[in-house]
């Protein structure tokens, strides 16, 4: 299976700890392609349907749900940890996980 940057994969996260986001859910991949395919590893940011308002969470739709990409909650995964990609980011979407990655981990 091909995984690209900024597609949606639905993927196990269990077992976890803690605050830590749980259960099989949609994520975002973060990792640049070049990553994605030579690594048996991959960075994800979670996806939830339940979140306040906060700097680093971003409202998008998806599967006609709103939900929010949690950027504070990016973890590296096994690729194994994979079930099916969903879809893709549009490309304002993309735009917006971008700003606030760089406003959360760079600025």
């Amino acid at each position: 299976m091909e995984l690209n940057q900024y597609q949606i994969v639905l993927v196990n996260l269990d077992p976890t700890i803690g605050s830590e986001i749980e259960k099989t859910r949609p994520c975002v991949i973060i990792s640049p392609n070049e990553m994605n395919k030579y690594l048996q590893t991959i960075v994800v940011a979670p996806m939830t349907t339940t979140s306040n308002k906060y700097p680093t969470r971003i409202e998008v739709k998806h599967d006609r749900k709103i939900g929010w990409i949690v950027i504070d909650q990016i973890r590296t995964i096994d690729k194994q940890r994979i079930v099916r990609v969903l879809g893709r980011l549009s490309k304002p979407e993309v735009k917006e996980v971008k700003s606030v990655m760089k406003e959360t981990f760079i600025d």
